[in-house]
């Protein structure tokens, strides 16, 4: 997920939304206005309908934030360190730095987000009584009460028993209580989520062969999702099992090709070896300490009338305290990061001097070298 919106933040945690998550408001809202709340409640003003549809929508939308949330603060409680949450059109992700300390704390958080539906669910449907036994207007309680459906539902499907699902997480909490070996229990819950998907794919083709062909095309894409989610899972889970007992040392590109702030754009450019393999370059300054980093790929995308006078330390990507290592830390723990620039995993630092840098094409080697060593 790219071209986030950055929305601000919520209990410390910053949260962001993908554009995808207007598509699903002007969905939820289209469905509501146009369909629900008049079949439900009919002959109201058309005002009524869209009016309440489209605050229904932000209020799901809210709800969906508040079962990330709950993942993101029960992680914050079990000593994980939480990046981000970002908010899309089939619901929402939570960004954790690092691995859970245990099968208990990896249970905990899984559980945390379905429960926060469940108790939107009984707010909703507590507010719908609430409305109907108080007078108010009948058409008020029928949003309410389709609120609080879609919040159960989202509770119940969110329990499924397979990656990435939080019933996937679930799954493997157990399967690491009772294996003992975290990736194992990765592994066995990936590939329950690609069942699980082939599954819901299946009841999708039936049903648009028999009864409703927009709800079958759902379900066949929700289907497909999760067996590409679920597979994406298994590969991660496999390259963590790669780089157990490696060290950042053993994968980094040591003695990197340093660029120098004050140099421009075009002058760097020019510098560059037309046969070197190296596609990201730390920054650093006058002394010698990080600036930021450049990624040619990004560097390729500025006007080349903009690059004579154009400063590299005005383009370098800033590199957050998380994407620092050290040549002793594991290599497997970068797995978890989202790449910065999208290639830069981590600059490596020692006595405050940039000596390495990792890639995404770097981890991918590591991960091919292990295969090899080990077919």
């Amino acid at each position: 997920m790219r071209q986030d919106i950055r929305l601000g933040q919520v209990a410390g945690v910053t949260v962001a939304a993908n554009w995808t998550v207007v598509l699903i408001l002007v969905l939820i809202g289209w469905l509501l206005g146009g369909s629900v709340l008049p079949g439900a409640v009919p002959d109201q003003p058309a005002a009524l309908y869209w009016l309440l549809a489209c605050a229904a929508a932000v209020l799901f939308l809210a709800s969906l934030l508040g079962h990330e949330l709950s993942h993101a603060l029960v992680a914050r409680r079990n000593g994980l360190t939480v990046r981000s949450i970002t908010l899309w059109m089939l619901g929402g992700m939570t960004e954790l730095e690092g691995e859970p300390p245990d099968a208990g704390a990896d249970l905990r958080i899984a559980v945390a987000g379905p429960a926060a539906s469940a108790v939107a669910a009984g707010v909703f449907i507590g507010a719908a009584m609430a409305v109907k036994y108080g007078g108010g207007p009948v058409v008020v309680t029928a949003a309410l009460v389709w609120l609080a459906l879609m919040n159960g539902m989202l509770a119940v499907f969110n329990m499924l028993p397979g990656a990435p699902l939080d019933g996937g997480r679930v799954l493997r909490a157990l399967l690491w209580r009772r294996y003992r070996d975290r990736r194992r229990a990765e592994a066995g819950a990936a590939r329950a989520g690609q069942f699980l998907g082939a599954g819901i794919i299946g009841v999708g083709v039936v049903e648009l062969m028999l009864w409703d062909i927009i709800g079958g095309l759902w379900l066949m894409l929700i289907g497909w999702f999760l067996i590409g989610a679920a597979d994406a899972e298994r590969r991660a889970a496999t390259a963590s099992s790669a780089l157990a007992g490696v060290r950042v040392a053993d994968v980094m590109l040591v003695d990197p090709q340093i660029a120098h702030g004050w140099t421009t754009v075009q002058d760097f450019a020019s510098r560059l070896s037309p046969w070197s393999r190296q596609d990201a370059f730390p920054v650093v300054d006058w002394d010698g300490r990080l600036a930021g980093v450049v990624v040619t790929d990004l560097l390729a995308r500025i006007p080349p009338g903009s690059r004579a006078g154009l400063r590299l330390d005005r383009v370098a990507l800033a590199v957050p305290p998380s994407y620092l290592a050290a040549p002793e830390d594991p290599a497997a723990p970068l797995l978890s990061r989202r790449p910065l620039g999208g290639a830069v995993m981590a600059v490596v630092l020692a006595g405050g001097q940039v000596v390495g840098i990792v890639t995404v094409a770097d981890m991918r080697q590591a991960v091919r070298r292990h295969e090899l060593a080990t077919a």
